[in-house]
């Protein structure tokens, strides 16, 4: 399976519809397998991050805010949308795979997050 996170930086995107960066990662068996993939788009354009996806095979995409159309397209394609996340993508990465994120989750600031 791939996940996809929208990404500013090492968080997560406040918003699906102005992301240029995005993470790959592909899981097998609860672990993610070889390197993240990060993507840079040219500008932010929610019509080709969701072509992106599609293209991808992509099965969850973990984001912040997005707009109906965009959910409501990317669950008709049978992907699964966690959406209003807040926090690193490292963070949230790691309780998608372990089954434990939820829509609107709030991840705690780590003491690695304060040096910025």
């Amino acid at each position: 399976m791939k996940i996809l996170i929208t990404t500013q930086r090492d968080f997560i995107a406040q918003r699906f519809d102005l992301t240029a960066e995005v993470v790959i990662v592909t899981v097998e068996n609860g672990e993610p397998v070889g390197k993240p993939r990060a993507i840079i788009m040219d500008r932010p354009s929610p019509e080709d991050l969701c072509n992106m996806i599609i293209e991808e095979n992509i099965a969850t995409v973990i984001c912040g805010g997005i707009e109906d159309r965009h959910y409501q397209f990317l669950t008709w394609k049978k992907i699964q949308v966690i959406d209003y996340v807040i926090g690193d993508y490292e963070s949230a990465l790691k309780k998608a795979i372990a089954g434990k994120l939820s829509p609107g989750d709030l991840l705690p600031l780590t003491r690695s997050d304060l040096s910025l």
